[in-house]
This record gives structure tokens, C-alpha cells and sequence, in this order.
């Protein structure tokens, strides 16, 4: 059985090494982290819950609001949703969306529909591939608490 911990501990620090590494998380994702205790173990998970179903309703708004058989393409909506986009996924560590809000705010403020379209497509796979990833790690810290082990604090810097 410690061998079996070991190796899902081994397995959890790389791979959390790899989404830093990868820029999927930022520091502010570590920062979370630290706000949680045996008082409240699940408070990332369900912060980032909300976090993605955040991304659902704001990308569902950035689509209706780029959709051009209703009319005219509402920027300033888009733009709003961006920018609150933009703020959630700073907040909780998602560095690639918020990258790809930065551009995105950049394509709205110049009315560029084209660059508008591009990213929104980019912004919905990239919170998507990240919401896999990040159950993906904690799938691997239930299966330590499983098997009795203890989910090891990972070092970034």
C-alpha cells in the first residue's frame, strides 16, 4: 500500500509540476490552494465549480452577442463579458484563459468580429481543457486520501 501512495504522490506532484509548466495555473492558483484546510476540503473544488459554470453562462453570452443573424454585434456586451471572464479566470489561477481575454478584449474594443469569433472558440476549448486537467488532479488527490496516504504540497518556484 505505500508503494501504491508513493507512486500516486509522485504522480500528483508531476503533474500539478506540469500544469504550472504548461500554463495552465499561476500563482494565484497556489494561493487558493493555501486557503484551504481540513475545515473546508473541498473549498477548491468548489470554487473552481463555480468558476466553470461561470465560463458556461458568460461564453453562452459572448455567443448570443456575436451571433450576426440577431443584427448588429453587440461589442460592449461581449467586451463586459470578457472583462468579467477575464477577472474569474485571474482569480482562480487559469492563466491561459486569461490570457486569451486580453487579446479577446483587444478584438473587442477594435470591433473585429473575425478576432472576436477566433476567440471565443479558443477561450471555450481552453477552459474546457482545463477543467479536465484540474479534475484529472483531483481525481489523483481522492485516489491518496483513498489509499490513506496524505496529498504532498507541491513547490512551484
Amino acid at each position: 500500500m505505500d508503494a501504491l501512495i508513493s507512486q500516486l504522490q509522485r504522480q500528483f506532484r508531476d503533474y500539478t509540476i506540469s500544469l504550472y509548466q504548461q500554463d495552465f495555473l499561476d500563482d494565484q492558483f497556489t494561493e487558493l490552494k493555501k486557503l484551504q484546510d481540513d475545515g473546508s476540503p473541498d473549498f477548491v473544488a468548489e470554487v473552481l465549480s463555480l468558476f466553470f459554470e461561470d465560463c458556461v453562462k458568460l461564453i453562452s453570452n459572448m455567443a448570443r452577442a456575436l451571433d450576426q443573424t440577431t443584427g448588429a454585434v453587440d461589442f460592449s456586451t461581449v467586451g463586459a463579458s470578457v472583462h468579467q471572464l477575464k477577472g474569474s479566470s485571474s482569480s482562480v489561477g487559469a492563466k491561459r484563459v486569461k490570457a486569451l481575454c486580453v487579446s479577446f478584449k483587444d478584438f473587442c474594443e477594435a470591433q473585429n468580429f473575425e478576432g472576436c469569433v477566433r476567440c471565443l472558440q479558443q477561450v471555450d476549448i481552453e477552459y474546457k481543457t482545463l477543467k479536465t486537467k484540474l479534475q484529472d488532479l483531483f481525481n489523483l488527490e481522492k485516489q491518496i486520501i483513498q489509499a490513506g496516504g496524505i496529498v504532498p504540497q507541491v513547490d512551484i518556484n
